[in-house]
């Protein structure tokens, strides 16, 4: 274990984003709610949804990477891309915008779903208080080889954008949650909880893949990470996270990754909560929101961390972690997705 930070700042320059580390917090009322259907596990979340810009959110780690790379190459604007809903492009709005960056996004519609709410309120009417220039697709579009053909068009004026992919999820992005285990590590020594396992959401796979290659780093294991696929089925969801993993380990200490390695049974993830698809709910999302808002006044996500908790949930209920464990659960933000949700919560 190593509390020397792991990236090499004249590497990888960052722009501050996040504000700071984020809090740990036991669910002391959530405990009392479930009581003996926890079977004597105790929760923690790690408050990644509390950060002071654009409504907070796990993205932001990966943004002080990827704009501060842009701002380090010159760029003048941000274009980056994901659903109509995506909390990604919010945040990357947000981000442009602290930074002086002008910002476009390319949102598509993965989400089968087209009521007033959904394609006016959330994440989207954010987008444009945040000031972006949103383009907005339907049918199947490859939004990244869109992006690209908009920084080439831009190029042609003078402009020097930088295209940012899908959730931030690159090795570079995915070193915000390097540093995350970092801090984590050094919280649970200040709180004097050893966590046996870190649970989140995965939706790109930058964020689990960036803790397990931190966690591998400082000799505590990949394996200690877990999370529920969200967007991909499990098998593109694994292929992708392991791969990731491994880039992010690789740039740590500026390539030297030292003798930590990932082996495939290291990344843990579970698909069996991503219901029918992507962005549409499920009965245990929805009574996993409910019950964090209602015990704690927390507030999960319909899309990410909603359908993790109520996996983490159903995990501990069937007995797979074992008594007296220490869980954290990492809250990744996205609340503002909820209003786009308005008539699922109504049924």
């Amino acid at each position: 274990m190593t509390s020397k930070p792991l990236i090499d700042p004249t590497l990888f320059p960052q722009f501050p984003l996040v504000g700071g580390p984020t809090p740990i917090q036991r669910l002391d009322r959530l405990e009392a709610q479930l009581g003996d259907a926890l079977h004597g596990v105790r929760l923690f979340v790690k408050r990644d949804d509390h950060m002071p810009l654009g409504g907070g959110g796990n993205k932001l780690r990966k943004l002080e990477f990827l704009v501060g790379r842009a701002l380090a190459d010159g760029a003048d604007t941000l274009i980056t891309m994901g659903g109509l809903q995506s909390n990604h492009a919010r945040l990357t709005a947000a981000a442009a915008a602290r930074a002086g960056l002008a910002c476009e996004l390319m949102l598509a519609r993965p989400v089968p779903r087209d009521d007033a709410d959904y394609e006016r309120n959330g994440n989207v009417l954010l987008d444009g208080i945040f000031g972006a220039k949103v383009h907005d697709f339907h049918g199947a579009v490859d939004t990244l080889a869109l992006a690209e053909e908009r920084a080439r068009v831009l190029r042609g004026e003078g402009r020097h954008a930088s295209v940012i992919p899908t959730g931030g999820s690159t090795s570079l992005g995915s070193l915000g949650y390097v540093q995350c285990a970092q801090e984590i590590t050094a919280q649970s020594q200040s709180l004097g909880v050893a966590f046996d396992a870190v649970v989140l959401a995965n939706g790109s796979s930058g964020t689990h893949a960036g803790l397990a290659a931190g966690f591998a780093a400082m000799g505590q294991g990949a394996s200690i990470v877990r999370s529920y696929a969200v967007l991909y089925d499990e098998g593109k969801t694994l292929d992708a996270t392991r791969k990731l993993a491994r880039e992010a380990l690789a740039l740590i200490n500026g390539g030297k990754g030292g003798l930590a390695r990932i082996a495939d049974e290291d990344i843990r993830i579970d698909g069996s909560h991503r219901g029918t698809g992507y962005g549409i709910p499920t009965d245990g999302m929805m009574a996993a929101v409910r019950l964090m808002a209602r015990t704690e006044g927390l507030l999960l996500d319909p899309v990410y961390s909603g359908k993790a908790f109520a996996g983490l949930l159903a995990d501990i209920q069937a007995g797979r972690y074992a008594a007296g464990q220490n869980v954290l659960f990492v809250m990744t933000g996205g609340a503002p997705g909820l209003f786009a949700y308005r008539t699922a919560f109504e049924i």
